[in-house]
């Protein structure tokens, strides 16, 4: 499909500003969504990382914030359809596995599914910020991006150390 004339005069800034809006919005949904994940999850390892992640989510947000600040934008967010889908799948292994020794498997993989489009998210718009000369920006970015990946390793550990071998066990 042809660009439209309006779509050709967008450049990298607004197309940074439109990220920013939507990973914004995601923190926004994952913050509460976590306390649910929770609340359904069956091991305590588990229940505290998924409330450890909160916590962090919190600081994601108010970093946000402050990327906001440095492009000189009002935070904001826009709905984003791919978290939406993602905790959507959560919602529904919540409910189809409830009580299920499979449960907290499938709430580490929707976890790590969020993770995962976080890391995504937060890398582009880093590399963005750095083309921008966005140094501040930057240096927030790649803060939250590191703490996504020690999210997901730990993430990792814990499904192979004790969730999924508890699941195929049952």
């Amino acid at each position: 499909m042809p660009a439209r004339k309006s779509d050709s005069k967008k450049g990298l800034n607004e197309l940074f500003h439109d990220t920013l809006k939507d990973i914004y919005f995601a923190e926004k949904k994952i913050l509460t969504t976590l306390p649910k994940m929770a609340r359904a999850a069956q091991d305590e390892a588990l229940k505290a990382a998924f409330e450890k992640h909160r916590d962090q989510t919190e600081e994601h947000v108010a970093r946000l914030e402050e990327v906001f600040d440095v492009i000189d934008k009002k935070p904001a967010g826009k709905t984003c359809a791919a978290i939406m889908g993602i905790t959507e799948e959560g919602a529904e292994i919540m409910e189809e596995y409830k009580g299920s020794p499979s449960l907290d498997a499938g709430l580490l993989a929707a976890a790590q599914a969020v993770e995962h489009y976080e890391i995504s998210r937060y890398g582009t718009l880093k590399t963005w910020a750095q083309e921008l000369g966005l140094t501040e920006a930057v240096t927030l970015l790649d803060k939250t991006l590191n703490e996504e990946k020690e999210t997901d390793a730990a993430l990792t550990e814990l499904a192979e150390g004790a969730v999924n071998v508890a699941a195929e066990a049952a």
